[in-house]
């Protein structure tokens, strides 16, 4: 349960509780601004610890294993992390970025462009501090600092200075575990979707590779074939309207030029075009030709298409399925790609793209289908994360504001 507060003093932008301190992080750290080591990074193994570099923490503040790296400097032994450690990124455009050191992570030593605080826990619980560092009154803080000198950049003794809000330590901690319940329900869904994503990867290659339907005694064959992408759909190269014709007043067209206007594989409209040269039909699949090359979309409404980008619009095949395979072919259009520093693909490459094909109509619509159930596993699984997402947030909002403060005994 949680109550509102009605005796408040200002802070930064908004109002906090009247009996909470305000502290600079200076005040409330053991280790006050130590900068990481300057090495090289070298191929992971299990013999070194694993470097922790801006690159290897994710936008929600997690270490990220998937691409680690380890470090053999001898001198790595005073860099390594510990309980209630929280580095801060010093520069770049990810200046801000923060990450709390948990021991399930393994042995992590922190990069030269991360400053390590290390917090007194009998002033401010580490993880209170860690989710401070995720609202708008520090990242507006961000702003301001990084600016000064034009380029980027926050230093030990800037992030020293900043000003922290202290609720009673019980209520720190009572706000963490809040968030951390929120946190946890998260990264359930969120490890969720990514084996539903495996699974429909699976399914791909048991469905659409060419090798795995060929062999496929359900279809023999003669149930199999080659063709090309002109044979069974409808393909419109994109041709860029006149830059003067484009508008943001919605007047005209939707303009689709290329993979910006793509988003979750549905059309976003950013731009509007009165004079348009080249259009598709809401429900074409709309497949980037710039780079990058093959990305595959789908037009949400009558819009004029841009230079970077084709239409297809399936013909004797059905929709989903063409849609599928096409999805699952985009890696190949990386070989007829040409061009150096942007890369492109043409029309007789793409007019004459082989696609190796389920031949019964009623077999591709099965095929599809099991597909589209995969797709949409996923993606209601994406709006539960988000739902979960956007209720971190509104606690974050209240609790660390304290306009709501949890019903506890501040006394134990």
């Amino acid at each position: 349960m949680a109550t509102e507060t009605k005796n408040t003093k200002a802070f930064y932008n908004t109002e906090i509780p009247s009996d909470w301190e305000i502290k600079t992080l200076g005040e409330c750290c053991l280790v006050k601004g130590e900068y990481g080591i300057n090495a090289p990074a070298v191929e992971f193994s299990d013999d070194l610890p694993a470097y922790l570099r801006i690159t290897d923490i994710d936008e929600n503040g997690n270490y990220k294993i998937n691409k680690r790296a380890s470090v053999g400097d001898p001198n790595y032994e005073q860099f390594i992390l510990k309980t209630g450690d929280i580095v801060f990124a010093r520069t770049g455009a990810t200046v801000g970025k923060t990450y709390l050191y948990k021991p399930a992570d393994g042995t992590l030593v922190f990069a030269g462009f991360l400053i390590r605080f290390r917090t007194n826990e009998k002033l401010l619980f580490s993880q209170h501090l860690k989710y401070f560092t995720e609202t708008k009154q520090y990242w507006d803080w961000v702003k301001t600092v990084s600016m000064r000198s034009g380029q980027p950049g926050i230093n030990a003794e800037e992030y020293a200075s900043l000003k922290i809000p202290l609720p009673p330590l019980p209520e720190q901690k009572a706000v963490a575990q809040v968030l951390s319940t929120a946190d946890a329900a998260i990264h359930t869904t969120e490890k969720l979707i990514a084996q539903k994503e495996l699974r429909k990867k699976w399914l791909m290659q048991q469905l659409l590779s060419e090798k795995r339907i060929v062999k496929n005694e359900k279809w023999g064959k003669s149930g199999v074939k080659e063709v090309l992408l002109k044979d069974i759909a409808q393909v419109t190269m994109g041709q860029s309207p006149n830059s003067e014709d484009y508008n943001t007043e919605a007047k005209g067209l939707p303009l689709i030029q290329g993979n910006a206007d793509l988003t979750d594989r549905k059309q976003v409209v950013r731009y509007w075009t009165s004079q348009s040269n080249k259009e598709c039909d809401a429900g074409d699949l709309i497949m980037t030709v710039r780079a990058p090359v093959g990305a595959i979309g789908l037009a949400t409404q009558k819009s004029s298409i841009g230079r970077g980008v084709c239409s297809i619009k399936p013909k004797n095949i059905d929709y989903w399925y063409l849609y599928h395979l096409l999805v699952y072919k985009e890696e190949q259009w990386k070989k007829l790609e040409q061009g150096s520093t942007f890369t492109a693909v043409g029309s007789k490459d793409i007019f004459h793209f082989p696609l190796f094909i389920v031949h019964s109509l009623e077999e591709q619509t099965a095929i599809a289908r099991v597909l589209q159930a995969a797709d949409k596993e996923i993606s209601l699984l994406k709006a539960k994360a988000e739902k979960l997402r956007e209720q971190k947030k509104g606690l974050m909002q209240v609790l660390l504001t304290g306009k709501k403060r949890l019903n506890l005994n501040l006394q134990d």
